[in-house]
């Protein structure tokens, strides 16, 4: 099964950023080209399965899954980043993180009214990267299709900060 697999690969590094954070560090699953390959190709299912028309990839993790799904399904990609990194007229949410507050931005012209959305993430923790980028999906007119994301952290409480999007998650811990 890929989320057992993907979970094997996965490292733990407690008191990163800062003390009390427990980072899941994601890198070495990126040396197993053939797992990567099937968790692109479960990410792909997922948001053909809603009729995905573009993918928004969270910088930066959210940027390694994205565009191979966007390749894989022939859509745009879409990158949100932090505030002052993307040209021209942008969009803007603020949103919380486990440890902060932060900006993201998507370019103006980067949704058209009725499109299809679906988010990418490395992880589902608190919710907030997702919402601000919900919430910019939708402040242009677009629709999101699903928020879909490598990992879950089931004790925070991301999905109710979500709510009522679809979610997806390879893996739940």
């Amino acid at each position: 099964m890929v989320a057992v697999r993907v979970r094997r690969q996965l490292r733990d590094y407690p008191d990163f950023p800062r003390p009390g954070i427990l980072f899941r560090d994601i890198v070495p699953l990126f040396r197993d080209q053939a797992l990567l390959a099937e968790v692109v190709e479960v990410f792909a299912e997922q948001a053909d399965a809603v009729g995905a028309q573009k993918i928004a990839g969270i910088e930066s993790r959210g940027f390694l899954f994205g565009v191979p799904v966007c390749l894989r399904l022939g859509i745009p990609f879409i990158p949100v980043r932090k505030q002052g990194k993307l040209p021209g007229e942008t969009v803007s949410a603020e949103y919380n993180l486990e440890y902060g507050n932060a900006h993201l931005e998507l370019q103006a012209d980067a949704v058209r009214p009725g499109e299809r959305i679906v988010i990418v993430d490395d992880l589902l923790a608190t919710g907030g990267t997702a919402a601000a980028t919900s919430s910019l999906i939708e402040e242009l007119g677009g629709i999101v299709g699903g928020i879909h994301v490598l990992v879950e952290l089931a004790a925070l409480p991301g999905r109710d900060a979500i709510r009522p999007y679809n979610v997806f998650a390879l893996l739940t811990l």
